[in-house]
């Protein structure tokens, strides 16, 4: 049975992404490869979306956001998006995070391209357990998630990592070099910073996460947040984020990564607290 949601005006993400294939000393192998990669099939965009599941993350948090990525992929508006694209069509793939060790992959790539696809990829999301993890490491993300591009069998015009979480980077490296290294790449990133809840010493949480992701966290031309400030629209901002990245129009305010202008909250403001709370 399919979905049956609704949702507001489509805005937009997204940005021209192109990966080059790791030299190899043959050039026949090379020619190969490139070959190879020349007859992948095209979709409009590689998206990875990159899901928080830290403690800090209530279940009800949890199961709402699994639920808004499920409504979202079928609903009537995402699929109107999806036939913008000269393809028709994206590749997705689904992980979820916790520390810099751990990332559980979901969804391995699939494609959508009308509604079957679109409910046969919902339920795979359903269907699955929702879990947690300890820390947060959004660093360890980015990490994860650049590689994956790899494995995708389809070839995209536009390769975009969508990262939620509810705190700032207090796990692994620091979020920034590594958000340069997928820029780098051609990979845009954009944010859904969680704000729920009232910050709290206890969980870790920071006054205006909405600012750290966008000037330590998102990237690349057009790269935007959509922030959640209630529970109510929870869902809602799944959805409208979801709509922007596929339909692939410049944004409403276009941000800037952190490397254009000085950060607003310190890009290093998770790993100071748990510095000055744990020690290590």
């Amino acid at each position: 049975m399919r979905w049956c949601v609704s949702i507001g005006a489509l805005l937009v993400a997204g940005a021209m992404a192109a990966g080059d294939v790791a030299g190899i000393a043959a050039p026949d192998s090379r020619r190969q490869l490139t070959d190879a990669k020349d007859n992948l099939q095209s979709v409009d965009v590689e998206l990875v979306i990159a899901v928080d599941v830290s403690y800090s993350m209530d279940l009800d948090e949890l199961a709402v956001q699994r639920e808004g990525y499920a409504r979202a992929i079928v609903s009537k508006e995402f699929l109107q998006a999806l036939r913008t694209g000269p393809n028709s069509k994206i590749s997705v793939t689904y992980f979820e995070w916790s520390a810099s060790s751990d990332q559980k992959i979901i969804i391995p790539w699939r494609v959508i391209d009308g509604p079957e696809t679109a409910d046969a990829v919902a339920d795979e999301i359903m269907n699955t357990p929702v879990r947690r993890g300890s820390r947060t490491s959004i660093s360890g993300a980015i990490s994860f998630a650049i590689p994956l591009f790899d494995e995708d069998p389809y070839r995209g015009l536009r390769r975009v990592i969508d990262i939620s979480g509810d705190g700032p980077n207090n796990n692994g490296v620091p979020v920034t070099p590594v958000r340069d290294e997928a820029l780098a790449k051609g990979i845009v990133i954009n944010g859904l910073p969680i704000m729920i809840k009232e910050p709290s010493y206890s969980t870790m949480d920071i006054d205006n996460l909405d600012w750290y992701y966008e000037d330590c966290v998102i990237g690349g031309p057009g790269a935007f947040v959509v922030p959640i400030k209630d529970r109510e629209n929870f869902k809602e901002a799944i959805r409208t984020k979801l709509i922007r990245e596929v339909a692939g129009r410049t944004p409403e305010r276009p941000v800037r990564p952190a490397s254009d202008k000085e950060p607003r909250v310190s890009c290093t403001i998770g790993e100071r607290l748990w510095q000055d709370r744990w020690g290590r």
